[in-house]
């Protein structure tokens, strides 16, 4: 755009240009409003995923015959897969809630952290039944070298799963985002802290009545990953910036 304007002292005019600034995607002023709905979210998701499975998988379970189940094991690993699918989908689609104010591809987001659970959780499922079965193969009672040995690799297998969702998550982000490659690793920080803060929480066990130890324990670590999953991402998408054209005015 170009303004001519004709005075006595001489011309004067003003054009418009435009120039590439980076921001945030979370403007700084929103970033706490932003962090506690997404772990609150996440959290949600989480709880209401796990009791959707867990219900369907029952529903589905008590529908099909015994007979059926016994002549055709693979509707058992059908019914799993149905509700694991169920729980990634909730879970994801809480999360888009939140951030379709700030990406516009939000059903993106959904399809990607669903597919990436999903992905991850097979692969981490995988791995930790064929180290298992390695263990179990050795036909003696494991050393405490030997537990700890085994029980590392499991855990190694469960972290580096999460660059599967990372992955698909990135795909998404870096069609708007700058810089972000450091996304694909973010959930598998996220699950190397889970892994650590479970692992400390079994110290504690002792101080909890042993009739209500199981389920205490249980609750307590779905409780502690829920929040991880949601804290974690959370300051990650804080960090997150945009390119923004900016408009400039140059006088000559």
């Amino acid at each position: 755009m170009k303004i001519e304007s004709n005075m006595s002292l001489g011309e004067v005019s003003i054009s418009s240009s435009g120039t590439t600034v980076l921001r945030f995607l979370i403007p700084r002023s929103q970033r706490r409003k932003f962090f506690i709905q997404f772990t609150l979210m996440t959290f949600t998701g989480w709880v209401v995923g796990g009791i959707a499975s867990i219900a369907i998988e029952k529903y589905l379970l008590q529908t099909l015959s015994p007979g059926l189940l016994q002549q055709q094991p693979s509707w058992d690993g059908w019914v799993k897969s149905i509700s694991s699918v169920v729980f990634a989908m909730i879970f994801a689609a809480d999360q888009a809630l939140v951030l379709r104010r700030y990406l516009s591809a939000w059903w993106l987001w959904m399809l990607a952290t669903s597919v990436g659970w999903l992905a991850s959780n097979n692969v981490s499922t995988a791995w930790i039944e064929y180290i298992s079965s390695i263990a179990n193969s050795l036909n003696k009672t494991l050393s405490f070298e030997d537990v700890i040995f085994f029980g590392g690799l499991s855990t190694i297998s469960y972290v580096l799963s999460g660059i599967w969702l990372g992955f698909l998550q990135w795909l998404v982000l870096r069609r708007k985002t700058a810089g972000a490659w450091w996304w694909n690793f973010l959930p598998s920080f996220s699950y190397l802290c889970i892994s650590l803060f479970v692992w400390l929480l079994s110290f504690l066990q002792d101080l909890i009545p042993e009739v209500s130890r199981a389920q205490i324990l249980y609750l307590s670590g779905q409780a502690l990953t829920a929040i991880i999953l949601g804290v974690i991402p959370a300051i990650g998408f804080c960090r997150l910036k945009i390119y923004s054209r900016r408009i400039t005015a140059r006088r000559r």
